[in-house]
């Protein structure tokens, strides 16, 4: 299925609540768009990097001339200059920046590893609001202007939605419950490090925010999600209320949003600030580099929930730094502290 920056339940509320009709007729199209093709999750072969070696990043960037066909015209490729629409050369630049951060944090040559071309397709659709990996590629709609802002805006919604495609060339977890909410979480834990790798952010520095900068001026909220503070991202009549839990006493059962996909994604996110914020300096570095250890080494199971993926990391820590290392500890601590045992 199409992996959304914007969650279901925000789009759900949308419809019903909306002031305007254009908006809650807005939010119904942009549910059925982001409903409406699934994509084959595959774990491919890639050539193992060497950590000396250079990578050059394959950019392209295609206009959908806001119809919703994929993939559209190409209007930037790489090594071209600027052209005249700011959204085009936003997404050129988050694109680069994406590689940049794998490239130079993990020695990761793109999304998977064997530098397959980075494409982004943007005006999408007519007033599309949502920004989504589609299993080949990466999608934008414009926003309302009402309520969403341009979702070429935030760096981390590239940065987390191209990482879906690092997670199905790796570890490919099944977006489906516990599993889905890692798959989800992991693209919120690096959407954020890329931010702050770009702002040279350290863990105390930094928002943890994901999608800051994307609800327009109206809307009572900071952002989609909150790392630190799951739950608090905003409080809107036409949005809702940030349903996501801190901790598992919170935990929310639901079939929808694939089993909670979105909500209970706030769980392993809080996990990963406090094991961040406990180990200090910049994330990427140790936190991040554990996390990425964890989904990229292939001994997690695709259908893995939040206790695997905990114990995981722990040994991961143990494995980088020591077993009975601060950084190991930090993890552990982290996951006790949302009600994750190891």
């Amino acid at each position: 299925m199409r992996c959304t920056i914007v969650p279901p339940h925000i789009l759900d509320h949308m419809a019903r609540e909306a002031d305007e009709p254009e908006l809650r007729e807005l939010a119904r199209r942009s549910l059925v768009i982001s409903s409406a093709q699934r994509t084959e999750r595959r774990v491919l072969p890639v050539a193992a990097p060497s950590a000396t070696q250079d990578f050059n990043p394959s950019r392209t960037i295609k206009d959908a001339g806001h119809t919703e066909t994929l993939p559209g015209k190409t209007v930037r490729a790489e090594g071209a200059g600027p052209t005249s629409d700011a959204t085009v050369n936003t997404a050129y630049d988050w694109l680069g920046v994406v590689f940049d951060f794998y490239e130079t944090a993990y020695q990761r040559d793109s999304i998977d590893g064997a530098g397959l071309p980075m494409i982004s397709t943007v005006h999408y659709g007519q007033n599309y609001d949502n920004a989504f990996w589609n299993g080949e590629q990466m999608v934008y709609g414009d926003g309302d202007g009402t309520l969403f802002t341009a979702f070429t805006g935030p760096l981390d919604v590239t940065g987390h939605e191209l990482t879906h495609g690092v997670t199905q060339y790796t570890a490919a977890l099944e977006y489906y419950g516990q599993s889905g909410a890692l798959n989800e979480s992991v693209s919120d834990v690096f959407g954020s490090l890329i931010k702050q790798y770009h702002l040279g952010q350290t863990a105390d520095q930094a928002d943890w925010l994901i999608g800051q900068g994307l609800l327009a001026k109206s809307v009572h909220g900071v952002a989609l999600r909150s790392m630190k503070a799951p739950g608090t991202a905003y409080d809107d009549p036409q949005l809702g209320k940030d349903p996501q839990p801190a901790d598992m006493a919170h935990y929310v059962d639901t079939y929808r949003d694939n089993g909670g996909v979105h909500i209970n994604s706030g769980i392993p996110n809080r996990a990963f600030y406090l094991a961040s914020a406990a180990i200090g300096g910049h994330a990427w570095e140790k936190a991040g580099k554990i996390w990425y250890q964890t989904l990229t080494g292939g001994k997690l199971a695709a259908t893995a929930d939040f206790a695997a993926f905990a114990a995981a990391t722990v040994e991961t820590a143990g494995s980088l730094y020591g077993a009975s290392g601060a950084e190991a500890s930090a993890v552990r601590q982290a996951w006790t502290g949302v009600g994750v045992h190891v």
